[in-house]
């Protein structure tokens, strides 16, 4: 039967979000049930529950990092068993019969994918997110967290933890490879920590030098200013690989002139505003300027099992469901470092 659950939810674009109660579908045969434990906050929920991306699906219950425990399988589950820690991230199913999708890249499946909220799922239903205390997820689009995790700093791993472990294994970050994050925040931070992890070279390109004592200690061997115009003049062609975080549009001729020939820029973040840019900053270096979605579900555990055999957790401020839009405000005055995880247990 459908059971209601205790959530938070945006009643409408813009509006603040409030307690309430949602649907969670019966537990089919392949379906596990979440007790969900903590939930991140990411600038993406945000972004949606504002209308930010474009017209959203209300009343809507963010949350897309999700970590818990599994009370309950469908008859036909073979992954998971009660008792299990577990994850969800940013979507929770696709087509799985395109390329993509057969190829283990579900997050870029050519159906779409079906996102864990602020979407339709198969049945025409709207999914619901990870403010709330359960959620029910098919096992294909669930992932094991490791014991080496705790749940509360794995739960920010299942969005900002695989945004930037995906780019920074596709375009091999590692040893001899000069990296810069653009952005010391919720993402950046992980960006930050992987690819010092995966043996890379790693500057911190900020606004300002105000975190960069925390930079220096996530892992960042350099951390410059931005708003210095001299960085640019001094870092030039120095970088094999740019990772974006911003969610801003930045002046990508400036960015681009960063790089080394054969050099990519890779955007994660995602402005609400178009961006410009002139095709000789590209030309001149045969440069690339990319775009990384999340990863797929097989890519998300590699990332997780790299997290925790590196001992990579977020950097984290719990907090209670009653301060959700407080952390909302404090997050687009970048005042948290790094993520704020919901106590689902307060919802």
């Amino acid at each position: 039967m459908t059971t209601t659950v205790s959530a938070y939810a945006a009643p409408a674009a813009k509006a603040p979000l409030e307690r309430t109660t949602v649907p969670r579908r019966p537990v089919g045969e392949h379906d596990v049930l979440i007790e969900i434990k903590y939930a991140g906050i990411c600038h993406s929920d945000i972004h949606q529950a504002r209308d930010g991306w474009g017209e959203g699906i209300f009343p809507m219950v963010p949350g897309h990092e999700i970590a818990g425990i599994v009370t309950e399988t469908g008859q036909g589950v073979t992954k998971f068993a009660v008792g299990d820690r577990v994850g969800v991230g940013c979507m929770v199913d696709s087509c799985r019969e395109c390329d993509n999708c057969k190829a283990g890249l579900e997050q870029y499946c050519t159906g779409g994918n079906v996102g864990t909220y602020n979407a339709l799922d198969k049945n025409g239903e709207p999914t619901y997110g990870g403010y709330s205390t359960h959620i029910v997820v098919d096992e294909a689009f669930t992932v094991r967290i490791p014991d080496g995790l705790s749940l509360d700093v794995a739960a920010p791993l299942l969005c900002a933890g695989i945004t930037l472990y995906s780019p920074l294994a596709h375009w091999q970050a590692g040893p001899g490879k000069k990296v810069a994050i653009v952005g010391l925040g919720g993402l950046g931070h992980m960006g930050v920590k992987i690819a010092d992890a995966l043996g890379a070279e790693v500057t911190v390109l900020s606004q300002s030098l105000r975190k960069k004592d925390d930079g220096l200690k996530l892992g960042a061997d350099h951390y410059y200013a931005t708003s210095d115009e001299a960085t640019f003049e001094h870092l030039a062609g120095t970088f094999d690989l740019i990772v974006s975080t911003v969610s801003a549009p930045l002046p990508l001729d400036a960015y681009l002139r960063l790089l080394k020939t054969g050099g990519v820029m890779v955007n994660v973040g995602a402005p609400e505003e178009p961006v410009s840019l002139n095709v000789f900053s590209l030309m001149g270096g045969r440069k690339s300027l990319a775009g990384s979605g999340i990863g797929g579900i097989r890519e998300t555990q590699e990332m997780l099992d790299f997290c925790a055999e590196h001992g990579l957790g977020a950097e984290i401020e719990l907090i209670s469901a009653d301060q959700i839009n407080e952390a909302y405000e404090r997050v687009l005055a970048s005042d948290v470092r790094y993520r704020f995880v919901i106590d689902t247990a307060t919802i």
